[in-house]
């Protein structure tokens, strides 16, 4: 279980920690490739293998999670796109409960996210979620993903925190690993970040929460 006594601040991912990856998923995987296959009179298969070469080419980088970037790549209004399926964006089972316990627990709260900013104004507007957090950081603000020692390094800066009493929870097991080379004390990451696939096998080096009763501070 989380040791809650050893912890006072608390990073938290959004997509596929507290909001539902399927949203994600859907609209990269399927949406996106079906509107690209359109606009260049492709086959959905043609659409997908290009749009897949792509996406793994900057996987992991600030560009893999910039939507001015795809929406130049593919010439598609992305951020456009994402409203058009807006109502599939929901909470993961639990978070709300767990955001607002967090709340009520009196420890600072701290969204960090890969998001676009365009991309996490949409999340906000659809589910209410920043009520729940002291700030909200997107990485695209710092220029570096939360995969590199620069973003952890710049939010240290902007938001001090001790890191063995901060607990960072996040569906990415490269963002889990780069927390702990930066010395964040608990790490903690998510068996089913995406409700239309299974819940993966827990074979990861972090503890895996599989449901935010469980873990509730205090």
């Amino acid at each position: 279980m989380i040791n809650w006594h050893d912890i006072d601040t608390v990073l938290l991912d959004m997509d596929g920690t507290l909001l539902d990856l399927a949203f994600d998923n859907f609209f990269w995987q399927v949406y996106v490739p079906r509107q690209y296959a359109l606009q260049k009179q492709l086959t959905d298969s043609e659409a997908n293998t290009l749009l897949k070469e792509w996406i793994e080419r900057h996987q992991g980088t600030l560009n893999w999670y910039c939507l001015d970037f795809w929406s130049d790549e593919l010439g598609l209004d992305i951020a456009g796109l994402k409203r058009r399926v807006a109502e599939r964006i929901g909470y993961r089972p639990g978070a709300e409960q767990f955001l607002q316990s967090l709340r009520d627990s009196g420890r600072r709260v701290i969204m960090v996210t890969n998001a676009h900013p365009d991309a996490l104004s949409l999340k906000v507007e659809r589910t209410g979620i920043d009520r729940y957090f002291d700030a909200l950081v997107s990485s695209h603000s710092y220029r570096a993903a939360k995969e590199e020692q620069a973003f952890w390094e710049t939010l240290q800066k902007q938001h001090p925190f001790a890191a063995p009493r901060t607990l960072l929870v996040d569906d990415s097991l490269p963002v889990l690993a780069s927390g702990q080379r930066y010395g964040l004390g608990h790490l903690w990451s998510i068996l089913h970040p995406d409700s239309s696939t299974p819940a993966r096998a827990h074979t990861d080096p972090f503890p895996a929460i599989d449901d935010f009763a469980r873990v509730l501070p205090g």
